[in-house]
């Protein structure tokens, strides 16, 4: 069974979360890039105006990811993974499902938070892929011990 871990990370520790959970499973890793990366001002929740803020506010939004779709035909399971940003995945999340064929696959989510839980972020990726098979998710936020399957 081939298994990729796709993951998103604004300031490092999701990578660190990405790389832990792909040594303890054999998975590959590949890194979800915006086309345009966030910068400190962009990430700032505090400020309406920053663009997370403002892609938070628009459900329809969808950045831009730098280079190709990947090719998932080898892969049996992807864990997707990213920080929680209130309460749910960031947007660049849905433009990598929407942009790649997860069809087939079973898919386990995985995030890092530093505070919020990760059962609003599952649920509301489920109801807007209800074709996709989401096994689950987990908060990665200490060190990974094993598989979150």
């Amino acid at each position: 069974m081939s298994k990729l871990a796709a993951y998103f990370s604004a300031g490092g520790v999701t990578a660190d979360a990405a790389r832990q959970l792909a040594e303890v499973t054999g998975a590959d890793l590949h890194e979800i890039v915006p086309a345009v990366k966030y910068t400190d001002a962009d990430l700032n929740w505090m400020d309406r105006n920053s663009c997370s803020s403002r892609e938070f506010r628009d459900e329809t939004s969808r950045p831009e990811l730098a280079g190709k779709p990947i090719d998932l035909s080898a892969y049996d399971t992807v864990y997707i993974g990213f920080p929680i940003w209130w309460g749910i995945a960031p947007r660049v999340i849905n433009t990598f499902i929407e942009n790649n064929d997860l069809s087939g696959k079973k898919i386990a989510i995985f995030a890092t938070s530093g505070g919020t839980g990760i059962g609003t972020a599952v649920k509301t990726l489920k109801k807007q892929y209800p074709d996709l098979d989401i096994a689950g998710g987990k908060l990665l936020n200490g060190r990974v011990e094993g598989d979150i399957l």
